[in-house]
């Protein structure tokens, strides 16, 4: 099953967001992604996902939040972000199919925050924010574990926002990608090579994701 990719411009309180889709031939699951502070779903993490996810029946769809589409460099508060993502939720539930909501870094915030409130099925966090970098006292535990959702983790294992043994007991799943930072790069000596980390990545989450539907695998 390859995809489909297609963009389509969503408005929002924000401004314009924008949806990359890539579409699974008969997709059973939709995995809504948004990126994070520092980039956007160009994000290596983000595209494996995309060019992976629908050959398992799980469609795509890369979220650009408005202040990425309007070009700014810096991102706005987090209840700006929050009201954007939900602003657009609807579009997103026109795919049909029961949908996950995940985000990277900042926007794994927004989806633990909103997901609950938006009936996702899930929430997928990849290189959750658990705290600043040297500030592990400032703990974001709460955000992510206040979903009551299913919920998969995938963090680097050298992580300075938080390493995958800061993390807090819990009720959600957590696999660690070795050696890897907040993006995901490994260093070059290590014994994990770059494409063996992204596929870790993609690899955890299909079968993560195959296990939230009944024909899923």
């Amino acid at each position: 099953m390859c995809s489909v990719t297609q963009s389509e411009i969503v408005e929002t309180p924000a401004g314009d967001a924008r949806i990359t889709w890539h579409r699974a031939r008969r997709a059973r699951l939709t995995l809504a992604v948004g990126h994070g502070a520092g980039g956007g779903i160009e994000a290596r993490d983000l595209r494996a996902l995309a060019g992976e996810l629908p050959a398992h029946g799980v469609t795509v769809a890369l979220v650009e939040q408005p202040w990425r589409v309007a070009g700014k460099r810096l991102a706005p508060a987090p209840r700006t972000l929050d009201a954007a993502w939900t602003a657009l939720w609807p579009a997103l539930e026109k795919a049909g199919t029961p949908l996950v909501a995940g985000g990277r870094s900042a926007g794994a915030r927004v989806a633990c925050r909103t997901a609950a409130g938006l009936g996702a099925a899930a929430v997928l966090a990849l290189s959750f924010p658990l705290h600043p970098p040297g500030r592990p006292e400032r703990s974001r535990a709460g955000e992510l574990l206040g979903s009551g959702l299913p919920t998969l983790v995938v963090q680097g294992g050298n992580d300075p926002f938080g390493r995958p043994d800061e993390f807090p007991a819990g009720d959600y799943r957590l696999t660690e990608v070795p050696y890897g930072d907040h993006g995901f790069a490994v260093p070059k000596k290590a014994l994990l090579g770059q494409d063996e980390a992204l596929e870790i990545i993609t690899r955890s989450v299909a079968a993560w994701a195959g296990g939230l539907t009944p024909d899923g695998g």
